[in-house]
């Protein structure tokens, strides 16, 4: 909980000092939305009653964004490597600062991930949490009728394009990680 919470206040403290450096005429929406929303179920109507489609499985193929992986080597980060916010980070959760600088960017951009999700779940979505360390991930967890799943999804808007987030689907009871097949 404690971890959770740490890794919380570091998010919107990044944010807040992310929005506060932005010194140029072009601006970027990189606010994290911390709301919490279950969409509708998808709903028919047979006989004049509404029925919920239950979810079991995501369709990964709505959730890719078309991109293609990018190479690290060149990628030009919102967060320089030695900034404060990467040394920080990288002291906190004891890793290297290329890892932190990772990190930073894919967490801040999660949402982008998370709402493509979410347009399927409907109400069988219970919590998300974005894990940080060497190997950050987002975990998406969910009611027991959704199958446990995984995917590596490649960012498609700007502020992370072509970064990759492993994405796992937890339904409620699952304690093991699953495999992460390729985006």
């Amino acid at each position: 909980m404690a971890k959770r919470l740490a890794t919380m206040i570091i998010t919107i403290a990044s944010t807040v000092t992310l929005l506060g450096c932005n010194n140029s005429a072009e601006t970027t929406d990189t606010a994290v939305d911390t709301t919490v929303v279950s969409p509708e179920p998808t709903t028919s109507t047979s006989a004049d009653t509404l029925t919920s489609a239950p979810v079991t499985a995501i369709d990964w193929s709505k959730v890719a964004s078309g991109e293609e992986p990018v190479d690290l080597a060149n990628y030009e980060y919102p967060f320089a490597l030695d900034s404060q916010n990467v040394k920080n980070y990288a002291n906190y959760f004891k890793v290297d600062e290329a890892t932190a600088q990772y990190n930073l960017t894919v967490g801040m951009a999660s949402n982008e991930a998370l709402t493509k999700v979410l347009d399927q779940l409907g109400n069988s979505y219970t919590s998300h949490e974005v894990t940080d360390g060497k190997d950050a991930k987002l975990i998406i967890h969910t009611t027991a009728n959704v199958d446990a799943s995984s995917y590596n999804y490649v960012f498609g808007e700007d502020f992370a394009k072509g970064l990759v987030l492993p994405i796992e689907i937890k339904p409620d009871g699952v304690k093991s990680d699953v495999d992460v097949h390729g985006s």
